[in-house]
């Protein structure tokens, strides 16, 4: 593979586009595809490289970063991309999805000669933005090595955390601290509101003790002014927690930060707020009137 890798976006959503921004700042963006034609070609002509179907970025691409929502879609554009595909292509997958799905999406590359890469990412939009994410990889060594000047123009740390799937597994993980943060924070600042604490104080307070996190660094001030759409949609960590639930059923392991999440969320969807950012999670906290 050459240093400059020639590389394709699949999935140019409020992550993807940012980081097909830095792969093409980086000089090895060629190619982008999304499911909505338009986005594509819009970002394609900003940006001077091509739009096109899976198919076209798997003859002329070494590398194939995807970032969309869904297990199914992850492997039906593996079998597309496979269905073409030279030897030697990667699939560099940054969407969450199941472990066991990433392990086949990589049977079916493995089985046209190219290999893949699970690789979710942590650090919200603005880490994608900033080019600052966390990128937990699942997948052989030497794939990844070949594929790490990609990773490297969105990432602040790659950890390889094993085979295929570790990656997701570590995901899985992830999110689970997410929604127990987010159920923690919410909670406290509803509390605090409802006890008249001044958000200036309070804020700056909390954030320079051990109370002090990402979430409610990055997201204390938007919820209490009402803000929530600011970054990672709660329907969407919903969808990952379902896959979370399962996993931890099969584990045996205490899944009560899990339900909680679930069904709050389920709750803020039923309301019309899936499209808020988590942090949304407030107004389930706030005292009823």
């Amino acid at each position: 593979m050459s240093a400059a890798v020639r590389t394709g976006f699949v999935g140019l959503g409020a992550m993807g586009a940012h980081m097909a921004r830095h792969l093409h700042a980086h000089g090895l963006l060629v190619a982008v595809c999304n499911r909505t034609a338009p986005k594509a070609a819009a970002l394609a002509q900003e940006l001077g490289v091509v739009a096109g179907t899976p198919e076209d970025l798997a003859r002329t691409c070494e590398v194939i970063v995807t970032c969309v929502t869904a297990d199914a879609d992850v492997l039906d554009l593996c079998r597309r991309i496979a269905a073409v595909a030279t030897p030697g292509l990667v699939v560099v997958d940054m969407s969450t999805i199941a472990s066991t799905s990433a392990i086949e999406a990589a049977g079916i590359l493995r089985a046209a000669g190219g290999d893949f890469i699970d690789a979710p990412v942590s650090g919200g939009v603005e880490g994608a933005r900033n080019g600052k994410l966390s990128v937990m990889a699942g997948g052989e060594s030497t794939t990844l090595e070949r594929v790490r000047p990609v990773l490297a123009c969105v990432a602040a740390r790659i950890t390889h955390m094993g085979p295929v799937g570790a990656g997701q597994n570590t995901k899985a993980v992830n999110q689970v601290l997410v929604a127990g943060i987010a159920q923690a924070v919410t909670e406290g600042l509803a509390l605090g509101e409802a006890l008249g604490l001044e958000a200036d104080k309070l804020l700056p307070t909390l954030l320079a003790g051990a109370a002090q996190s990402w979430f409610l660094e990055k997201r204390g001030a938007t919820m209490l002014r009402n803000e929530f759409g600011v970054g990672f949609k709660l329907a969407l960590l919903h969808k990952d927690l379902v896959i979370v639930q399962q996993l931890a059923r099969a584990a045996g392991t205490n899944r009560s930060v899990i339900d909680q999440s679930l069904a709050d969320f389920a709750e803020l969807m039923r309301q019309g707020h899936g499209n808020d950012d988590i942090s949304g999670l407030i107004r389930l906290k706030r005292r009823s009137e």
